[in-house]
């Protein structure tokens, strides 16, 4: 099994505080609570068969869908075992066309690792309200222009077991086992994909278009695009261990280390980490989003100084660990026309990282195969420029799909 992917620079979140450095079964009828998420005793084994399904209202639903529906579908863990998987499927209002509606599979930023942060779980009253709705206007505009629309919640992110952040191979599965369970559902989708995902969901998007001609040859992947996609963590990580003073951004470090160990099971973080910061991974990472994790009485509250001891720096479970971040990295050959788009006032994702990142990804696939985006500022937002970027780039993000779905 690949373990999760080279190194640099990353998210301006986590550089922020060291910035003096510069750097099928057949779909089933199920209850809407919780038993919903409960896999079965066994699995089939047959990744992107449906296990269950049903009607998906709230907040929660794509207000310009025909069709909304919560899915649990099979898929495959970081570890090789059958597992379940939450998500959302959406159809348009307009009748399929001929040869089916194309569809794009989108990957979510970061929400966290708890359960009730899950796309396909969000109420108006949950933490993680805010950002599972910011990307609903870009997907309701993709709806009315005739797609499809599949949204995984990732492994570990709605269903049991903790979530892999950043770990490629499962990221990579998870979006594309949704398709073909989507397909099953609704025989009316075609075969004909494209991934499109923000933040944690551009680095997802990135390494599913890697895999997809291996792990769903049936499908025909027309592109991939990447939005603030998080890259060169490692770096990053390692900078924000010089800060003096406590950063909200450290919330995005214990999800670091659950990615880690679930690409490394042999990774022990007691070997590393402070006891104060192993205190609050035990006790926070399962049970807040990630905007509570930012909180003063939690990862938020803790200088960059007070997460790793210094005297484990040399240590083989720090070291394996770094190289877990390290293998985060999504510069990857993909058989795809790749569109990069960045925000020049991201204060999230670290704009100068995301340049090197289409840098290596030109390395990799060739220049001509690579389209980088930029924009000076992007529109207004109260969850910042990092968000407003999903506005920013909706319409040409609409134009790039029309275009290169026509080409197909």
């Amino acid at each position: 099994m690949r373990s999760v992917r080279s190194a640099g620079l990353g998210l301006t979140a986590v550089v922020a505080a060291a910035t003096t450095l510069v750097f099928v079964g057949t779909a089933g009828s199920a209850p809407a609570d919780d038993s919903f998420y409960a896999p079965p005793a066994s699995l089939s084994g047959a990744h992107g068969s449906v296990i269950r399904s049903e009607p998906l209202t709230g907040v929660a639903a794509l207000s310009d869908a025909g069709v909304n529906e919560r899915v649990l579908y099979e898929s495959v863990s970081a570890q090789g075992e059958p597992i379940a998987v939450s998500g959302i499927v959406a159809l348009p209002t307009t009748p399929a066309p001929a040869g089916g509606y194309p569809v794009v599979s989108w990957t979510h930023g970061t929400l966290g690792s708890a359960d009730k942060c899950a796309p396909s779980r969000d109420t108006a009253d949950s933490p993680a309200n805010p950002f599972n709705v910011a990307p609903q206007p870009m997907l309701n505009r993709l709806l009315r222009q005739g797609y499809a629309v599949v949204m995984t919640d990732y492994e570990g992110l709605g269903t049991p077991g903790s979530h892999p952040y950043l770990l490629g191979e499962s990221e990579a599965r998870g979006a594309l086992d949704i398709v073909r369970a989507a397909r099953r559902l609704h025989p009316e989708i075609s075969d004909r994909l494209a991934i499109v995902g923000h933040s944690q969901g551009g680095q997802a998007a990135l390494f599913a278009a890697h895999d997809a001609p291996t792990w769903t040859p049936e499908l025909k992947l027309a592109t991939v695009v990447a939005l603030a996609p998080a890259n060169h963590i490692a770096l990053g990580f390692q900078a924000s261990l010089l800060a003096p003073s406590a950063n909200e951004a450290y919330a995005f470090h214990p999800l670091f280390i659950n990615g880690a160990v679930a690409g490394d099971p042999s990774i022990d973080p007691r070997n590393f980490l402070t006891a104060q910061a192993y205190d609050l991974y035990v006790r926070d990472t399962e049970n807040r989003c990630r905007v509570e994790l930012s909180e003063p009485d939690s990862w938020g509250g803790l200088r960059g100084i007070d997460i790793v001891r210094l005297d484990a720096i040399g240590g083989v479970d720090y070291q394996k660990f770094i190289a877990q971040l390290q293998a985060t990295e999504p510069a990857l050959p993909i058989s795809a026309p790749i569109r990069v788009v960045q925000g020049e006032d991201d204060q999230r994702v670290n704009p100068v990282g995301t340049g090197v990142l289409a840098g290596e990804l030109r390395a990799v696939n060739g220049p001509g195969r690579v389209t980088y985006v930029t924009y000076p500022q992007a529109a207004s937002d109260p969850l910042g420029a990092h968000f407003g970027l999903l506005t920013t780039d909706t319409e040409p993000l609409a134009d790039w799909l029309q275009q290169h779905f026509d080409g197909r």
